[in-house]
Order: structure tokens, then sequence, then C-alpha cells
């Protein structure tokens, strides 16, 4: 009897659990960050407690589960809303290379090691830090990273985690009046802009 009672609440608990993912969205099953990472384990460990204990009843799980799951949707919401309590919650992108050159301090900061980031790069089939111009660790771990230019022509970046490299403007001879005008079109602020590049005539805008 006691194995039926174990089996029927695996069974709940997983077609529970796959309703509580979608409800949360597909960003939970993509990519975690620290925020999502908590309300997984939390819910996994509520699972197996009430799996384990077969005399309490069900409802003592899934009423913090659904607490968590509205919790989590809540918050997904307000970091929408509000860009600073996203920061304060999950962190923020942090760059790892730049100009094709190590940022040896905020690996340090991260604690991401060189053997970290040479297994991302084989990973995504990079041979070599010569093949790269920029990589950023996202906050969920990830690196994206920004590949040179195969025929020799470098990506300028005017804009770094909100800020405008202006000597990279002066060099393509444009101004921060054209930029703020570029970046109007798109519906964006400075601050919104965590890394933007200029090539072939056209400005690359990638978002926080």
């Amino acid at each position: 009897m006691d194995i039926l009672i174990v089996l029927g609440r695996t069974l709940f608990f997983y077609f529970f659990i796959l309703f509580s993912y979608r409800i949360m969205g597909k960003r939970e099953i993509g990519q975690l960050s620290i925020s999502d990472l908590t309300i997984s384990i939390l819910i996994a460990e509520l699972v197996a407690i009430s799996i384990e204990n077969r005399n309490d009843a069900t409802i003592l799980t899934i009423t913090p589960i659904l607490l968590l799951v509205f919790l989590e949707v809540l918050l997904a919401f307000i970091q929408l809303k509000f860009n600073r309590i996203r920061v304060l919650m999950d962190g923020k992108p942090s760059l790892i290379i730049r100009d094709g050159k190590l940022n040896v301090k905020e690996m340090v900061k991260q604690r991401y090691s060189l053997d970290d980031l040479l297994l991302s790069l084989r990973e995504k089939q990079v041979k070599g830090l010569n093949e790269i111009d920029y990589a950023i660790l996202e906050t969920n771990g990830k690196l994206s990273i920004f590949k040179k230019d195969k025929k020799g022509v470098y990506p300028l970046p005017l804009i770094i985690d909100g800020l405008v490299d202006m000597d990279a403007l002066f060099n393509i001879n444009k101004t921060s009046i054209w930029l703020n005008k570029m970046l109007d079109n798109n519906n964006l602020a400075v601050k919104d802009v965590l890394y933007a590049f200029y090539k072939q005539n056209k400005l690359y805008i990638v978002r926080k």
C-alpha cells in the first residue's frame, strides 16, 4: 500500500511541477538566475519531503509551492518594471574580455577562473582568445562572445554596460547627439544598453 502512495504522489507532483513551471514561463527552463535556482531548490526539497512523509496531507506541500510560484511570477514582473531591483536580485553582466584582453580584476571579483573561461570557449568552438573581441559573463553564468570580424574589421564599441565610449564616437566621426538619436529610434536610453557597437555603417545594440 505504501508503495502505491509513493508512486501516486510521485506522478501527481511530476505533472504539478510541470504545470507550475509553465506558469512561471519558458525563461525558467532555458536559463537559471540566482532567484530561479533558489525557487527550484525549494520546490525540489518540498516535493521530496512530501513523498517521504506519506502521512502528511498533500495540501501542506501544494500550498508553499503555489506561494513560491506566485512569488516568482510577481518578482519577474517587478524586475521588468524596476531595473535596480533586477540588479539587486540577479546581479548584472560582467565584462570578462575587452578589446581581446582579459579583465582579470572582474574575473577575480566573480570568482570566474581561467579554466571556466577556456571551457566556455571550447563549448562555443572558439580556439583561442585571439578570436574574441568581447566576452560578457551573463547573470545566469553563461558566457556571451563577440568574435572579431573575419575580414579584420573589428566592431567599434560605443556603449559598454551603460557607459559611452567618447573616443570610439570620435573615431567614427559621430557625436553623442547622433548616438542618442539612434537610441531614441529604438526606444532606449544609454542606461538600458549593455553593449552597442558600430560596424559597416550600422549600430548594433544588446539590451540589458
